[in-house]
């Protein structure tokens, strides 16, 4: 039987479109909010990715750290960011949750543990930046047996062998770091050079769903949208950010930039 992941690729493919994957952090600005942003941006997004906070992250930029910080301060635990998966999972069963993070805190939890935890509230996948290929190997070998799909990550520098071996080992999602940077930098490298890459890398094994990361906002999304999906992260993080300081209500601004991000890649 196919995943979620799979069945949502599948689904845009047929619509001639990447997929519109969203990304924002548990518990920002709050614990209900951060639900009901997931709720409202559901509708316009394809696959939905959380982040875990983490006060030390080293991929993170300003704007992901100044979602991570709020939600920390508000007092999120990573049972919380479960609960959060569960309820929105309640409503929403068929619509594919990835949680994103660092692996200091599956250490603290125990592997095992996390895991269980992942399957019991719904995630249906797991982007850990900090865990590499191979040291990846045998957690990710523990996700397929729970029916969670282990997500891959490929760089610029990341050489053919070492690409070919990670390919080999990926489950129903890639993803490619579009530039050598923290999350949220200004695209360093034009979107024509990001797509030459991308298709090297798709040429590999054309059949695996590769995404793009990293400098994509509402500006720069249209021109990569012969990839098989695309992540948005910083800028959604920015509109909460904006939206606090303004008195607006974040729920509603972000529901605005995800549709509109939506109609740039139909």
């Amino acid at each position: 039987m196919k995943s979620k992941i799979a069945l949502a690729f599948d689904s845009c493919k047929k619509e001639n479109r990447p997929a519109l994957i969203t990304y924002t952090v548990a518990g920002d600005n709050t614990k209900i909010n951060s639900l009901k942003i997931l709720k409202k941006i559901s509708k316009h997004a394809d696959i939905l990715e959380l982040g875990f906070p983490h006060n030390t992250p080293i991929a993170d930029g300003g704007q992901i750290q100044g979602s991570s910080h709020r939600a920390l301060r508000n007092g999120i635990k990573l049972k919380d960011v479960f609960q959060i998966v569960k309820e929105f999972k309640k409503d929403h069963p068929e619509k594919p949750l990835i949680l994103m993070g660092y692996f200091n805190l599956i250490y603290q939890s125990g592997e095992n543990n996390f895991l269980k935890n992942c399957k019991s509230s719904g995630v249906d996948g797991l982007i850990i930046v900090d865990l590499p290929y191979p040291e990846n190997k045998n957690f990710a070998k523990k996700c397929r047996g729970k029916s969670i799909n282990f997500i891959q990550l490929l760089s610029p520098t990341t050489s053919n062998d070492r690409m070919k071996k990670i390919i080999n080992e990926s489950h129903d999602m890639i993803y490619y770091i579009s530039m050598l940077s923290t999350t949220g930098g200004r695209l360093k490298v034009s979107p024509k050079k990001i797509l030459q890459n991308y298709n090297k890398i798709k040429r590999i094994n054309p059949k695996k769903n590769l995404v793009i990361g990293f400098g994509i906002t509402d500006k720069t999304i249209s021109s990569l949208k012969s990839a098989n999906g695309l992540v948005v992260g910083s800028m959604l993080c920015k509109t909460i950010t904006n939206s606090i300081k303004k008195g607006q209500n974040p729920v509603t601004k972000l529901d605005k930039v995800v549709y509109n991000l939506k109609k740039r890649i139909i």
